[in-house]
């Protein structure tokens, strides 16, 4: 019997974890970068430090560190992934973004590096959210509510390297790729969402590797 309503949340201690302890750290590395900068002939803002005096240099480093600390720890809590599933929906939910699908249109799901991809039964891409939840709980959670779960992308060996002007696509796939290949190198993380959800509704599938772009036409 299929379960009504299955939860699987990033640990409340870890999303704690990380907001303290990050912080903390860079704290003490900035601190210890200051000490020695006020020893050895480092280059650029570290002279900062030979000019400021105790304990301003000390705390001016510890204060800058941590503040460093809290916007990685804010980085980092974004892509503390919640996941739902529901008799109606799966629901992926992490701080400012919460994608949801329909629960009779996931055939499968499973792990990409540090994404979790849904699939449908055509093979499209349903959703892709950043993830580092146990794959394990979510193994269990996905088979308690009738959902296949693969250890890696059941459709690993149809891709194919993108080249610009390759006769098998069309221009418009084309003109996104190459598009999606500029954020790709710049590092532009809502470009390159942005573009894969264009390519997406064209029938195509991509992945990543190495700032290459792989594709594959959803199936059906």
């Amino acid at each position: 019997m299929l379960q009504q309503t299955t939860n699987v949340p990033t640990p409340w201690w870890a999303r704690v974890l990380v907001w303290l302890c990050l912080p903390a750290i860079g704290a003490a590395l900035l601190y210890l970068v200051m000490r020695v900068a006020v020893w050895l002939p480092l280059p650029g803002p570290f002279n900062l430090a030979r000019e400021l005096p105790e304990p301003a240099a000390s705390i001016t480093a510890a204060a800058l560190g941590a503040l460093l600390g809290l916007i990685l720890a804010g980085l980092v809590d974004r892509e503390s992934l919640t996941v739902r599933i529901t008799l109606e929906e799966v629901v992926l939910t992490r701080p400012g973004t919460t994608a949801t699908v329909p629960r009779p249109e996931v055939t499968v799901a499973f792990p990409d590096r540090d994404q979790l991809v849904l699939l449908g039964r055509t093979g499209r891409e349903l959703a892709r959210e950043p993830c580092h939840l146990s794959a394990g709980r979510l193994r269990a959670a996905f088979a308690a509510n009738g959902i296949a779960w693969a250890d890696q992308d059941p459709y690993l060996s149809s891709y194919r390297r993108w080249v610009p002007d390759l006769p098998d696509l069309p221009a418009t796939a084309h003109a996104l790729l190459a598009a999606r290949q500029k954020a790709l190198d710049a590092g532009d993380d809502a470009d390159k969402r942005e573009l894969r959800g264009e390519l997406g509704r064209l029938g195509y599938v991509l992945r990543d590797e190495r700032k290459r772009q792989y594709w594959r036409h959803a199936d059906g």
